[in-house]
């Protein structure tokens, strides 16, 4: 667990580190990175190498295969470390915190630097691989594809799009990011779903929804996966985040990703609150307006 992993960053040393940044190196060429190879890829002695590969298979920051070859690939904890000591050498984070929430795709922490901040470990590809190699874009042309890449590249795309909208739109601010981990301001409210509307707010915070997707449509990016699980509701407004999905504007399906995050949206609310919103209201006139830009709230 990433808890573990951070107690662990204290009794690792830094040839550890030397050991598990080679076999990343590796791992970009094949999942399963050969014994033989790996002084090449960590600058260690093959001795030095036989020492540290028994430290971290002890600690469970790598795994270790033999088929055609003896091959040793990061597991999940080994990255998260590497993620980690960046992070802490580079001063964004000085303390580590509680979960914020284990998902899926994602698991989050709550952190300390000068303020309470959230840590996101992007989990994509590690279960379900193959799926979300079909599903993800950015990984449809790379011939070798790790889930470890295609984790880092969730990390990268989410970050940016953060960096983007900020704080135009009502995002998390970014803080930091480092292989397939972001660090952002941690949130205040309570997710959508499990927030119950007083009747006179219902349509308020959904057209402030529809507000802040026709603002980031603005600067460039559909959120692509837009549901009552990646929305803070708060005194002061709404949070929209989880943004790895995002996809430009200019890009072949963006009016239809648009459209469903438009539908999903509108369909959590009229499921929870079914007298209050509009048969009339039309998620496809909704995206017109947003993509002609001439959204100005709900009609």
């Amino acid at each position: 667990m990433v808890r573990n992993v951070a107690e662990l960053l204290a009794e690792l040393e830094t040839e550890d580190f030397y050991l598990l940044s080679g076999i990343e190196q590796g791992m970009r060429f094949s999942e399963w990175v050969q014994r033989e190879k790996l002084p090449r890829f960590s600058g260690l002695t093959p001795e030095e190498v036989d020492y540290r590969l028994e430290r971290c298979l002890k600690r469970d920051l790598i795994e270790k295969k033999t088929i055609q070859y003896e091959g040793y690939t990061l597991a999940f904890e080994g990255y998260d470390t590497l993620a980690l000591r960046a992070l802490v050498e580079r001063d964004t984070i000085a303390e580590f915190g509680s979960p914020l929430g284990v998902g899926k795709e994602s698991d989050v922490y709550e952190v300390k630097s000068y303020k309470p901040l959230a840590l996101k470990y992007h989990r994509e590809g590690y279960t379900n691989f193959r799926e979300v190699n079909r599903e993800r874009d950015y990984t449809s042309e790379n011939r070798h594809v790790s889930w470890l890449y295609t984790a880092r590249k969730a990390a990268e795309r989410e970050y940016d799009a953060l960096e983007t909208l900020y704080p135009d739109i009502s995002v998390p601010r970014p803080i930091d990011q480092n292989r397939h981990a972001i660090v952002m301001e941690k949130m205040d409210g309570v997710e959508l779903s499990q927030t119950r509307l007083e009747d006179d707010q219902v349509l308020g915070v959904l057209e402030l929804i529809c507000t802040e997707l026709s603002r980031a449509y603005e600067r460039g990016y559909v959120h692509a996966d837009m549901s009552e699980y990646n929305v803070f509701v708060a005194e002061d407004g709404i949070t929209i985040f989880d943004w790895p999905q995002a996809v430009a504007t200019d890009h072949e399906h963006a009016r239809e990703f648009l459209e469903r995050d438009l539908e999903n949206t509108v369909g959590y609310f009229r499921r929870k609150y079914p007298r209050l919103v509009p048969e009339e209201l039309s998620t496809r006139a909704l995206a017109t307006e947003i993509e002609s830009n001439e959204f100005d709230g709900l009609q």
